[in-house]
């Protein structure tokens, strides 16, 4: 009986102990990510800069702009291709209109 209540209270403990740590855990923001402003921003650009040197800068920035081309340039596709498709759905089908023969007499 006395081991049930010491595990007893050995496990109150851990549960208070864990949710303690839960609860600092889920007031301590981890990682907050929101809009970038200028220090993010200057700082971002020296590690480019770093990283890469003066020399590679062009070369990165025209291949950048070639892939955000050729992006835009398959999501319009897309788009293009998706309105078609839901026109043709909504068209209704338009049977040509059959010819009524008429009967040709022979005199």
């Amino acid at each position: 009986m006395a081991l049930l209540a010491s595990s007893l209270a050995k496990s109150q403990r851990c549960v208070r102990a864990v949710s303690a740590v839960s609860i600092t855990i889920m007031n301590t923001p981890i990682i907050a990510l929101g809009p970038l402003g200028t220090p993010e921003m200057v700082i971002i650009a020296v590690l480019v800069l770093v990283l890469f040197g003066a020399k590679k800068l062009p070369t990165f920035a025209r291949s950048l702009g070639r892939s955000m081309g050729e992006f835009r340039k398959a999501k319009d596709e897309f788009e293009a291709e998706l309105h078609r498709s839901v026109d043709e759905v909504e068209k209704p089908a338009i049977k040509a209109p059959e010819e009524k023969r008429q009967p040709v007499s022979h005199d």
